[in-house]
């Protein structure tokens, strides 16, 4: 009897870890691993749960309830996902393609909701061109984006700019190609 107590009260005082892996907000399909020693469980359908204890990890079902429960504060107290624009530009230029220029009003209006607006302006090219000539170009366009943003009134100090040049293209392609798509400034609002 004093056995069975000991490990209870043990095991009440032990700091219990729980993992859910929650639905992901696009759909796509996840997982998790949760190892307590040499066991391991992979967590991979929606609200699959383990709690870890003295014992070992215990699988089970969660539910929305008990993840409010569990997480609901930690849930609400997280900063809203980025807003995301896209911009594409004439090849060799900074100059926005027309189909960009109506998306800028767009980006101008998700700005302006934000009271302390965080935005993250990237610029890319295509494979055209030198290294160098590309890096110039992706600043040169995440520069034009920027200074478009504080001439609405967007506080400079909350725009960040960066240029990748040729380095991550949504299309790829082989040297010396020219792609549209990777011709474009990323924007991302918090």
């Amino acid at each position: 009897m004093i056995v069975a107590l000991t490990a209870f009260v043990y095991g009440c005082a032990y700091n219990k870890t729980t993992v859910v892996l929650l639905p992901a907000k696009d759909g796509r399909d996840t997982a998790v691993a949760v190892k307590q020693s040499d066991l391991e469980i992979v967590l991979s359908a929606p609200y699959g749960a383990v709690r870890q204890t003295i014992f070992g990890p215990l699988p089970y079902t969660s539910s929305p309830q008990e993840v409010e429960m569990l997480f609901g504060a930690a849930l609400a107290a997280q900063p809203a996902r980025p807003t995301r624009f896209t911009i594409y530009f004439i090849e060799g230029s900074d100059e926005f393609t027309q189909d960009s220029k109506e998306i800028v009003d767009g980006l101008f209006a998700a700005v302006a909701k934000h009271p302390v607006p965080d935005v993250l302006v990237v610029g890319h090219t295509d494979k055209v061109g030198s290294d160098q000539y590309n890096d110039a170009l992706s600043r040169q366009r995440a520069d034009s984006v920027r200074a478009a943003l504080i001439a609405k009134g967007i506080a400079s100090e909350n725009i960040m700019v960066v240029g990748r040049g040729k380095r991550e293209p949504i299309v790829p392609t082989a040297a010396g190609i020219a792609e549209p798509r990777n011709r474009r400034v990323e924007i991302l609002v918090r």
